[in-house]
């Protein structure tokens, strides 16, 4: 907040903006989906009217730039300007980041609130404007933050990251592969992952690795590592992974077919990808196809932990795959738009019990959901769903169907609260 006079000279003025309902160190997050906020006079002019103010960015030559809006609908201005009562009640309005240009670090996004054609400062708020981004594209800061945050998660094999390689193996593995359950229960298992590295360091966005382009830092000793004479990955001395331990023992077990300077052969790449049943565009064969190109000859490059499924968990490089698998669901919904959970072309089957359960639109999503009987694993590692401070969404135990419509495009409650850089809200 910042201090000023009133248009008389004769009171001391400011403003509050509280984004995502607040408090603004926990909830000023953004990507490109617009968010609720709120913006409000504190000590207004006694007796006064309103006073008209203007939104806009500090700086727009450098760090994540926003937006606004007064509800969810495009087109979204960089500036905004507003009427605030002077009993300090509070206005409401919609903030997103502008598209391609998120932040770097913390709060190196800034909202200034102006008195309306003067340069009278009333608030200035920072944010961070924090989506998943391309891997390749990671500053050095960037990508040591999440690597640091990955093994802390890790702690030397007794952190909690012990339960994704246990969700993701034995009859596990049926609830993740094979039918329509695919894509959301991956979206759910790294939503989950990503919030329990924000709950180390919040400014963690999940990047992904883009299998059909080449990647060379993402193959080095500074990021995912390379791997020794007997395939185990090695890295520079200091590297948050270096201890790296699972039930699989110590290390990560790695070898790629293909050199770090090149993409790996025999893998769709992201437009054909994006056309499979490019006459109908429907959920269930376009699912099918690139559950196994893509996604399986993703894993396949590799021998090691990646390329069986019931090991392939326990390689933080599975995440960054994953990331990208999700990533290419996330663009053909915007490009297909196919957001809608009722509708076949979005997901199907609808309903229940079509399918084996764990398949089917309003099936919970396990492990979740706590069941351990009637058609699921005996086990269910990790709890319920970890809470966000910035949505409510998906629940504790989420079903299939919440995962669809992830960034509220048709009902602002389903947002999920994660974005990608390179697919917009528009």
């Amino acid at each position: 907040m910042a201090w000023c006079r009133d248009l008389q000279g004769e009171h001391a003025i400011h403003a509050q903006l509280t984004i995502n309902g607040g408090p603004n160190a926990t909830t000023a997050y953004i990507g490109w989906t617009p968010v609720p906020a709120q913006l409000r006079l504190v000590d207004g002019p006694p007796g006064g009217g309103a006073i008209d103010v203007t939104l806009r960015n500090v700086v727009t030559q450098t760090g994540g730039q926003v937006c606004f809006s007064t509800d969810r609908t495009p087109p979204f201005p960089t500036t905004l300007d507003l009427s605030l009562p002077a009993d300090g009640t509070p206005v409401n309005l919609m903030i997103a980041g502008q598209f391609d240009k998120a932040s770097r670090a913390d709060g190196d996004a800034a909202i200034e609130t102006v008195v309306a054609g003067t340069n009278q400062q009333l608030a200035v708020t920072r944010l961070m404007v924090c989506v998943r981004k391309d891997a390749m594209t990671l500053t050095n800061a960037e990508r040591y933050r999440f690597l640091d945050a990955f093994a802390t998660l890790n702690d030397r094999g007794m952190g909690t990251f012990s339960d994704f390689p246990s969700m993701h193996r034995d009859l596990g593995l049926d609830q993740a592969h094979g039918l329509s359950g695919f894509l959301p229960w991956h979206r759910a298992m790294l939503l989950d992952l990503e919030r329990e590295l924000q709950s180390i360091d919040r400014t963690v966005a999940l990047p992904y690795w883009r299998f059909d382009a080449a990647a060379p830092s993402v193959f080095s000793a500074g990021f995912m590592g390379t791997p020794d004479a007997n395939d185990f990955v090695r890295f520079e001395p200091g590297h948050p992974l270096e201890s790296w331990v699972t039930d699989m023992g110590l290390g990560i077990l790695r070898s790629a077919n293909f050199l770090p300077a090149n993409a790996p052969t025999n893998i769709r790449n992201e437009s054909v990808t994006l056309d499979l049943d490019e006459t109908a565009n429907r959920y269930s064969p376009w699912r099918a196809l690139m559950e196994i190109d893509p996604h399986g000859h993703a894993h396949t490059r590799f021998t090691g932990y990646l390329f069986d499924p019931a090991t392939a968990a326990a390689d933080p490089l599975f995440f960054l795959l994953h990331c990208n698998v999700d990533r290419l669901w996330a663009k053909w919904q915007w490009l297909k738009d196919r957001f809608d959970p009722t509708q076949p072309t979005s997901f199907s089957p609808l309903g229940s019990g079509a399918l084996p359960i764990g398949h089917n639109l309003d099936d919970t999503l396990w492990p979740w959901n706590g069941e351990t009987d009637n058609g699921r694993p005996p086990t269910a590692p990790g709890g319920a769903f970890p809470v966000s401070p910035i949505t409510a969404a998906p629940g504790a135990r989420p079903t299939l169907k919440a995962m669809i419509d992830y960034r509220g495009t048709l009902n602002a409650a389903s947002w999920l609260g994660f974005d990608y850089d390179d697919v917009p809200f528009q």
